[in-house]
């Protein structure tokens, strides 16, 4: 009774770049998806915010050169003095509001692409060491080769 031989399995795992058709290109990485909605969001948000601080500033501005002069026409009555004071400086502080929002989101802006740039350099020496060390890897499988005929 003899045993049937087992069938073997081969698997055989290519780099890319060794055996490539000509005119091959791996496949590039872009940005992240969550980079281009950056880059494309934080410039007019940022500048929707500061627009909004300076609107709500020059409001401010008009408020309080309404309420100094109706504080001055109507110094007896002082509750709509009282009240137009309490919504010019409710104005003045949305305003610094808008404004510490937009300066924030711009300096989270710059702060990530910053760190995006000062990245490449990294990737692009980790890219040349790969390749340094596929060509030795071709040589020696070259020399092999050569010493076997």
């Amino acid at each position: 009774m003899a045993e049937s031989p087992q069938p073997h399995h081969l698997q055989v795992h290519t780099q890319p770049g060794y055996n490539a058709p000509k005119g091959f290109q791996p496949p590039r990485k872009g940005p992240a998806v969550s980079t281009i909605l950056v880059v494309l969001t934080a410039p007019p948000v940022c500048g929707t915010l500061l627009a909004l601080a300076g609107i709500t500033f020059v409001g401010t501005l008009v408020g309080i050169a309404v309420v100094v002069s109706v504080f001055l026409i109507f110094s007896p009555a002082l509750v709509p003095a009282v009240l137009g004071l309490g919504l010019a400086v409710a104005s003045f502080f949305t305003s610094g509001a808008f404004g510490v929002t937009a300066l924030t989101s711009l300096s989270y802006f710059f702060n990530y692409l910053r760190q995006c740039l000062s990245q490449m350099p990294e990737q692009l020496d980790q890219t040349k060491k790969r390749m340094q060390e596929m060509a030795g890897q071709a040589a020696q499988k070259m020399q092999a080769g050569q010493q076997r005929t």
